[in-house]
């Protein structure tokens, strides 16, 4: 598992530029034509995963448990983002990361994002299950 193999203060790092699809649109319209919050979810959860393909084994995956944003400033398109994870915790299979997002040095978001490996057929039947109950409602 992850233990032993990640600690504690690890870090892993990225760089995105905000393009048109990151822009706050709903099906409504846009709201605002910065960077939304839920793209940076979406990256914020891949600053999360770099560590997960690190250690992960052929038959085992990846499986986000939860997410914290604080979006504190806009990006704007064609603006790079730095994100920075660091492992803040490791506990069994599950990993909790803090993750940073700037914009030459200006704070964009902070955030928190957890994940768990499982094997992947652990993940397959715990799909099917969920899936079949719901066909039954």
């Amino acid at each position: 598992m992850m233990e032993g193999r990640l600690k504690i203060g690890d870090k892993r790092e990225f760089e995105h530029t905000v393009n048109e699809e990151d822009k706050a649109i709903f099906d409504s319209g846009e709201v605002h034509p910065v960077c939304s919050t839920f793209a940076l979810a979406k990256y914020i959860e891949w600053a999360g995963r770099l560590f997960v393909l690190d250690v992960r084994e052929e038959d085992e995956e990846g499986i986000g448990t939860m997410l914290q944003i604080k979006h504190e400033s806009p990006a704007f398109v064609g603006q790079k983002l730095s994100f920075k994870a660091i492992v803040e915790s490791v506990s069994g299979n599950e990993l909790v990361c803090a993750v940073s997002v700037t914009s030459n040095e200006r704070l964009i978001a902070s955030a928190k994002t957890g994940q768990k490996i499982l094997k992947k057929s652990r993940i397959k039947e715990i799909f099917s299950s969920l899936e079949l109950h719901g066909k039954k409602q």
